[in-house]
């Protein structure tokens, strides 16, 4: 490994969320659910499926890298020179779920994209929340 891997930055955003997995995973993977808490989109839950999520400012490239229903959802997150991985992990516990959100490969030179990507996955999660909440 070069030094420049190890100088990456990592998001992770945890929540307990009262609502098992099979919800939450509906939310993460349903194109409609997914642009009503996070963008437009053409998602499919497989394995190298390449698609983009837009929204006012721009799009999104990425690609599917693993799927395991209700436990795991991975995929690349490419966009403004940031190449990224999204990763969603899904425990259920005795109040529902713990899920967590991580979003790694930040370069150093990318500060504003690793603040901005803070700052936007909290705003994400309480829209997510309130979709799972309605829905």
């Amino acid at each position: 490994m070069s030094d420049a891997t190890h100088e990456r930055r990592t998001v992770v955003v945890e929540r307990e969320i009262a609502f098992p997995p099979e919800k939450i995973w509906r939310a993460l993977t349903q194109p409609h659910l997914l642009q009503d808490w996070l963008m437009r989109n053409d998602f499919k839950p497989v394995v190298d499926h390449r698609f983009k999520f837009s929204g006012d400012w721009g799009s999104v490239d990425c690609a599917v890298r693993e799927v395991e229903p209700n436990r795991t959802l991975s995929y690349s997150w490419d966009a403004h020179g940031l190449e990224s991985v999204v990763t969603w992990t899904l425990t259920p516990t005795a109040k529902g779920t713990h899920l967590r959100m991580e979003q790694s490969g930040f370069r150093p030179d990318q500060q504003q994209a690793f603040m901005g990507a803070r700052a936007g996955w909290h705003k994400f999660f309480e829209n997510l929340e309130q979709l799972l909440a309605r829905a």
